[in-house]
């Protein structure tokens, strides 16, 4: 019940996260305000649900670690994932040394 929990509230951080960075957008085009970020938040949502629909059909089972790259691929941080793949590129560069 702890994991159902956390990610009902991380799919709520992704439609908050989401509906936020589409609202400039919105007003530039001339879309209501609230239409906008709803348009925004659950497109994000439904690929958040996507992604752990197509984990779960895998094996009918759905790990820690399958959750974790569906939110993973929906919502990117900035320098985050940069610095990450930065660091591989580093450790991949030493080994062929």
């Amino acid at each position: 019940m702890k994991l159902f929990g956390n990610v009902m509230l991380r799919i709520l951080a992704t439609f908050v996260a989401s509906a936020l960075g589409v609202i400039g957008a919105g007003s530039i085009m001339q879309v209501d305000l609230f239409t906008a970020a709803a348009m925004g938040g659950i497109l994000a949502v439904f690929k958040v649900i996507e992604l752990l629909s197509l984990a779960f059909l895998e094996d009918g089972k759905l790990t820690l670690n399958e959750i974790n790259a569906a939110f993973r691929q929906t919502v990117a941080l900035k320098g985050v994932e940069e610095s990450k793949e930065e660091q591989g590129t580093k450790v991949k560069n030493e080994k062929t040394k």
